[in-house]
């Protein structure tokens, strides 16, 4: 792989400065940041059309679908600086974009191909996805929720969890439609509209006290046959393959960058003892040895977008740096998450609106959101699995 970007710098500042032109420092606020939810889905789907309008939102799609005709490395460079700057509706806040787009290119009929994919690479339509369920998280294949056939109709009936599905317009879904197969078979994708008659969305709570997650309760909802992606009973493999898109944790990466800089601001600014934290040998090695972490796991990242580009998907490399590169990216970003609190102790954990928090609350929020880091987008002990297995053909213990 050749580690040279230069050639995508005036591409990343061009970025960075439409950045600087939404905000004056240039970074897209957080949800938590005074606004309600409706108020950030509202600028998200405003800078989505935005995005779709320049051709930035599927630059890394095919032109024949809509897309930009981008490399993979280029649409990683993308990812990292709109990470980095918080721009909402890309990377994996984006599911219309990183996989349900991608899957109906390959499983889609035609007619699902015209309805759909150019209104997301316009940016007119927000998907949430809906697969885990609560009995069915890393194992996937377990899941429950039912298909049954009803002449050119399915009724759907399960429930799934973990999604954000309040404020969106459709649902990538899976569900059982042979429950005497065996449980990676007998899986069908559907396409569910979110206002379907029987679909009930309930908010989950995070542990900040945010509407962040939503349970999703299906009962005997009424599916056409139209709306079946790729082949019945075929859900299982498509969804693998789907997933196979996304995998360069760009989006982690560049989020771990704009922590690590804020960290070590802090170091610079916040005394102890009358000193800043900078001054400690210790605060400054463990700056350091994150930042080298960092840098690894951002070039890990750029790895799987090369071997896209060599058309690599699918293969036992390619599995192997997809999942590396996911569990060193997401293991980073949570040290970071983390080690803020860490360096200045009990401060750390007061909420915004107090007159002693640190940052306005911001390390308190970054700490209780270290946890999901690893557990989003398939757990690290899954991913250590899939390293052992697909790409050091280790057999099941």
């Amino acid at each position: 792989m050749e580690f040279d970007l230069s050639a995508y710098a005036p591409f990343q500042a061009e970025v960075e400065a439409w950045c600087r032109s939404q905000h004056q420092n240039g970074f897209f606020p957080p949800h938590r940041a005074g606004r309600s939810r409706a108020e950030a889905t509202a600028e998200k789907r405003r800078v989505q059309r935005e995005l779709g309008e320049r051709g930035w939102l599927c630059g890394g799609w095919p032109v024949e679908f809509g897309g930009g005709g981008w490399s993979k490395v280029k649409q990683a460079v993308f990812n990292e600086v709109a990470a980095y700057r918080g721009i909402p509706g890309t990377g994996r806040d984006n599911v219309g974009v990183s996989t349900v787009g991608p899957t109906l290119m390959i499983y889609g009929s035609p007619a699902q191909q015209v309805e759909f994919l150019p209104r997301i690479a316009r940016g007119e339509i927000i998907w949430s996805q809906g697969y885990s369920e609560p009995n069915a998280g890393s194992d996937l294949a377990a899941l429950e929720t039912r298909a049954v056939a009803a002449g050119d109709f399915f009724l759907i009936t399960g429930t799934k969890v973990w999604n954000h599905s309040q404020d969106v317009d459709y649902i990538f879904l899976l569900a059982r439609t042979d429950p005497a197969a065996p449980k990676h078979r007998g899986i069908t994708q559907f396409i569910l509209p979110r206002h379907t008659p029987g679909v009930t969305v309930r908010p989950i709570l995070d542990a900040y006290g945010d509407e962040r997650w939503t349970l999703l309760i299906l009962e005997e909802v009424r599916l056409p046959r139209t709306l079946v992606v790729g082949e019945v009973n075929r859900g299982w493999y498509q969804a693998a393959t789907s997933l196979d898109f996304e995998r360069s944790q760009m989006a982690y990466v560049g989020a771990a960058r704009r922590t690590l800089e804020t960290l070590i601001q802090l170091a610079r600014t916040h005394q102890r003892g009358g000193q800043p934290l900078a001054a400690d040998p210790v605060v400054r090695a463990r700056l350091g040895e994150l930042a080298v972490q960092l840098e690894g796991a951002r070039w890990l990242s750029y790895r799987v977008a090369f071997l896209q580009d060599q058309g690599q998907v699918g293969t036992p490399e390619f599995s192997r740096a997809a999942s590396l590169s996911k569990v060193w990216a997401c293991e980073t970003q949570q040290r970071l998450q983390r080690l803020g609190v860490e360096l200045v102790g009990p401060l750390g954990l007061l909420s915004a609106g107090s007159p002693w928090a640190v940052l306005d609350g911001w390390l308190d929020e970054e700490y209780w959101g270290a946890p999901g880091t690893t557990l989003a987008g398939g757990t690290s002990e899954i991913q250590r699995n899939i390293i052992a297995q697909r790409g050091f053909g280790l057999p099941r213990a």
